[in-house]
């Protein structure tokens, strides 16, 4: 039989003190919040535009005198959906900040935000025609031979298909959370599935992808979340600390951005669709995309608890490529945990910047 052990009036006194005080931080922080709305600082990290091609811009981050790593490492984010300030939230917060501070030599591709007049970009496009550009760019503000491509989400296809095509300078490759095997991308799967999806219907309604459809399309993923979120900054309002972090990580995950609608036709059609990739069927440029090509050193990184980019999905790559330096970890989470907030300052960002660390001296 389990015996119930009361806590001593005195206990009981003590924590009912303290849940007061903390009730009345939450209705005052509260009040502030709804009466004094204040826009969160973002993206601190010094930083130099090193080059912009139409809508897409590199840029540098850090000082000079901080860089000790010979090979500079350029991160490709996804296009569309998000802006690439999660990368860079706030201080403490800041995959980027985290990279300078360890002393790499740090570039981010941002692909902008795209309007009606970049419908006809394609996905074919981006990879031989913009990444090349931005690779030269990368290569001769560094003064390297070689680079350490990042890859996250959807910049990981992008950049798998890059150092597919152009491996010569590509000295690493990360996949951060990128889709490999769209057979294993979980419900977008299922729900781009061309026998219920016709996304010729849709772009050629639409002309592109709207950022409120691409909204509906991650909020059916956890339609409880928004729910869950403000829950828990309920019980957070008296921690100054979360506040900040919920303000700017709440700021980001409602900002979306639309596809163009050619590129986003090539993804669903040739990724999710016909999953050409993984297949050695893609060709871009008029060149086949083989993963084989890759025999650089790769680190691919999966999410246990990441539902846009399931585990299994992320860890194809491994088996596609060539070279026998690779690694893969998983960890647990879900598909932002790995570049935003304390888990991923803690769990992750040390072993990505480790294993990029020590294979950052150039040949």
């Amino acid at each position: 039989m389990t015996e119930w052990k009361l806590p001593m009036p005195s206990e009981l006194s003590e924590k009912l003190q303290q849940e007061t005080i903390k009730n009345l931080q939450r209705f005052s922080k509260g009040m502030d919040l709804v009466y004094h709305p204040r826009e969160p600082q973002l993206g601190q990290t010094p930083k130099e535009l090193i080059h912009k091609k139409n809508k897409s811009s590199l840029y540098r981050y850090g000082h000079a005198a901080d860089r000790r790593h010979a090979v500079p490492v350029l991160m490709v984010p996804n296009l569309g959906i998000s802006r690439p300030y999660i990368f860079d939230l706030y201080p403490g917060s800041s995959f980027i900040e985290y990279m300078v501070q360890q002393g790499f030599d740090f570039y981010l591709l941002d692909w902008g935000v795209f309007g009606d007049e970049d419908n006809g970009l394609t996905f074919d496009e981006c990879v031989t025609q913009i990444l090349p550009v931005m690779v030269r760019k990368v290569l001769r503000a560094s003064k390297s031979r070689q680079f350490t491509l990042l890859g996250y989400c959807m910049g990981a296809p992008l950049g798998a298909c890059y150092a597919a095509l152009y491996p010569e300078a590509v000295k690493n490759f990360v996949n951060m959370a990128g889709p490999i095997d769209f057979k294993q991308a979980g419900l977008f799967t299922t729900w781009l599935d061309q026998r219920h999806f016709d996304i010729d219907k849709l772009v050629d309604a639409f002309g592109s992808m709207p950022s409120d459809m691409v909204r509906v399309g991650f909020k059916m993923l956890k339609p409880t979340m928004d729910l869950t979120t403000f829950t828990n900054l309920w019980w957070n309002l008296w921690d100054d600390s979360y506040v900040e972090g919920f303000l700017a990580l709440n700021k980001w995950a409602n900002e979306f951005t639309p596809f163009p609608g050619e590129f986003f036709r090539q993804w669903v059609k040739e990724f999710y669709q016909q999953n050409k990739l993984v297949k050695g069927e893609l060709v871009l440029g008029g060149r086949s995309v083989d993963l084989s090509n890759i025999r650089c050193p790769l680190l691919v990184v999966g999410a246990k608890q990441d539902n846009i980019t399931p585990p299994q999905c992320a860890r194809a790559l491994m088996d596609a490529t060539s070279g026998s330096d690779k690694e893969y970890l998983e960890l647990p989470g879900g598909h932002i945990s790995l570049i935003a907030g304390r888990g991923a300052k803690r769990n992750v960002w040390p072993k990505v910047s480790g294993w990029i660390g020590q294979r950052s001296q150039e040949a």
